[in-house]
């Protein structure tokens, strides 16, 4: 299984992926949408050159209080094709997300997602941290990770996803 940032040729394949593991367009339109903003990447996971996996990290924003510029990304998409989940690939795209992410100086992530699931990479909820989030979602379906401790400490409000996200509910 090979992780790599995403190609420009393999738009099409992601697209693919993403509806068919949500069963939907909603993913697949909103990382098309959101391609083009700046501080986004995406990773795929290939096996025997097909695509099978993908995630996608995008800027978010902090409205309230904080006191130097924060940079703040979101996790969403993950998507793994039907036939490969529970294999571990949703994980390995976490991880090497991850480790991107603290490559590129980010403070902070955050998801909305199955605190089960996220809990095993470190995430807690942002509610422990005094964030909220600006949908109407489970308290503990929001989550964060502190990619350089203490980058939260004395922050409090919402957090704000791009508005792409609201286009492609």
């Amino acid at each position: 299984m090979e992780i790599r940032a995403e190609k420009p040729e393999d738009a099409i394949a992601i697209r693919q992926v993403n509806v068919a593991a949500f069963g939907r367009e909603n993913e697949a339109n909103l990382v098309d949408r959101l391609r083009a903003v700046e501080s986004t990447f995406s990773l795929v996971a290939v096996e025997f050159d097909r695509i099978v996996g993908h995630i996608f990290f995008s800027p978010v924003a902090l409205e309230g209080q904080y006191q130097d510029p924060l940079f703040l990304l979101g996790l969403a998409p993950l998507a793994v094709l039907p036939n490969y989940q529970r294999q571990g690939i949703g994980s390995l795209l976490v991880r090497h997300g991850l480790k991107e992410c603290v490559r590129l100086g980010v403070q902070a992530v955050f998801v909305l997602g199955n605190p089960k699931y996220y809990r095993r990479f470190g995430f807690v909820t942002a509610k422990e941290k005094g964030l909220g989030c600006e949908y109407k979602v489970p308290d503990e379906a929001f989550m964060v990770l502190e990619l350089q401790d203490g980058s939260l400490v004395g922050c409090r409000g919402t957090v704000k996803y791009r508005s792409e996200f609201r286009e492609c509910e």
